[in-house]
C-alpha cells in the first residue's frame, strides 16, 4: 500500500503514530521505534504493509520504504510541502474511507514540485479541492456584509470573497481572481498576488 504521511505524533518511548493518506483511506497506524526511522517523516510518500488490522488495537506499519522525489533535498521546497500537506489531517480527521481525489491531488503536485513554483501549485491544488467538494463561492457579494463586490476584493478561507475593508485585508483585482477561479491556473497572477492567496490557503482547507 502507498500513502502520504500527513501527520506524526509521538507515542510512548520512541514509538510513533502516523496518519497516512492512501488512495482510498486516511488512517492512523502505530510504528514501534518510529522516531528512529528517517523514512517516517511528515510529507513522505511511503510504501508499507499493515499488521494487526483485524485486532482490537491500532494497526501497525511494517515493511516501510520511502518513495522519494528529487526536490526533497531542497529545504525551501520541502518546508512548503510540509506546510501544505499537514493541512490535510485536520480536514479529513473524521473520515476513513474516501475517493482517490485527495491522494491523486498530492501525488500530482509532488511530481511537479521541482518544476513549478510550489506556492502556485498549492493555490491551484486548493482551488481544485474546493471545486471537487463543491465549496467554490461566486465573486458577486461580500461574505461579511452581503453587499455587491466591486473591482477590488479580498479572499477569506475557502476563497470566500469579501470587501477588503470588511476583513481588513489587502486587495486583489477581481478580474484576476476570476481568471484564476475559471482557469484553475495562476498564470494571470504576479508573485505578490500568489503570496497573498497562499496565505489564505494556509488558514486551512
Amino acid at each position: 500500500m502507498k500513502g502520504f504521511v500527513v501527520a506524526l505524533r509521538r507515542a510512548k518511548n520512541e514509538d510513533s503514530i502516523a496518519i497516512v493518506l492512501a488512495e482510498h483511506s486516511v488512517r492512523s497506524y502505530y510504528r514501534f521505534f518510529g522516531a528512529r526511522h528517517s523514512i517516517l517523516q511528515l510529507g513522505h510518500l511511503i510504501d508499507f504493509e499493515v499488521e494487526g488490522e483485524d485486532s482490537g488495537f491500532m494497526p501497525r506499519l511494517r515493511g516501510l520504504s520511502h518513495m522519494g522525489f528529487p526536490w526533497l533535498r531542497e529545504r525551501n521546497r520541502l518546508m512548503l510541502w510540509q506546510q501544505f500537506i499537514k493541512l490535510f489531517e485536520p480536514h479529513l480527521r473524521d473520515t476513513e474511507e474516501l475517493d482517490s481525489f485527495y491522494f491523486d491531488l498530492l501525488l500530482n503536485a509532488a511530481r511537479k514540485w521541482d518544476k513549478q513554483n510550489p506556492k502556485r501549485l498549492i493555490c491551484e491544488s486548493y482551488l481544485a479541492l474546493l471545486q471537487y467538494e463543491g465549496r467554490q463561492s461566486p465573486l458577486t457579494h461580500c461574505y461579511i456584509c452581503d453587499n455587491a463586490l466591486q473591482e477590488s476584493i479580498s479572499l477569506m478561507a475557502a476563497f470566500r470573497p469579501a470587501h477588503p475593508e470588511c476583513i481588513y485585508a489587502s486587495a486583489l483585482e477581481k478580474h484576476k481572481v476570476e481568471s484564476f477561479l475559471n482557469s484553475g491556473k495562476t498564470l494571470h497572477l504576479d508573485d505578490a498576488e500568489v503570496d497573498q492567496i497562499y496565505l489564505v490557503v494556509m488558514k486551512g482547507l
